[in-house]
């Protein structure tokens, strides 16, 4: 047998329990916090949204300036219309917004959230 095989079959067995047992006053203390099933639901689509390169770069783009739509083409090196696509999937998901300056829309991070949890995914990402 390949000594690769082997190592792989040996890490699974370190991860698991050996025995069956469940902790039912543990089980309970996350039961009673656990968010309703529409909430994960919204959670889960939000970070559907985000496994896309091109959002993560528009979100990272936002984080550091107020653009509109040609900027970001631009940055990006895409039409106005695959970018103006991307962000109405974003829009939609309450992550960015825009206002109107005249005949311009700026776009900018939703709240100080989306940065936030941007952020918290980046460091995480840099310190692997």
């Amino acid at each position: 047998m390949p000594k690769q095989t082997l190592l792989k079959r040996t890490k699974a067995k370190e991860d698991v329990c050996e025995t069956h047992y469940i902790d039912r006053e543990r089980v309970r203390y996350v039961e009673r916090r656990m968010q309703a099933d529409g909430i994960i639901n919204s959670l889960a689509e939000t970070f559907q949204v985000l496994g896309d390169p091109t959002r993560i770069k528009i979100i990272f783009a936002l984080s550091q300036k107020e653009l509109c739509v040609c900027d970001l083409a631009g940055l990006l090196g895409l039409s106005s219309s695959a970018v103006s696509h991307q962000l109405r999937v974003l829009r939609n998901m309450r992550l960015v917004k825009y206002r109107k300056e005249g005949r311009i829309a700026y776009y900018s991070l939703d709240d100080s959230h989306i940065s936030r949890l941007f952020e918290e995914g980046l460091k995480h990402v840099e310190e692997s």
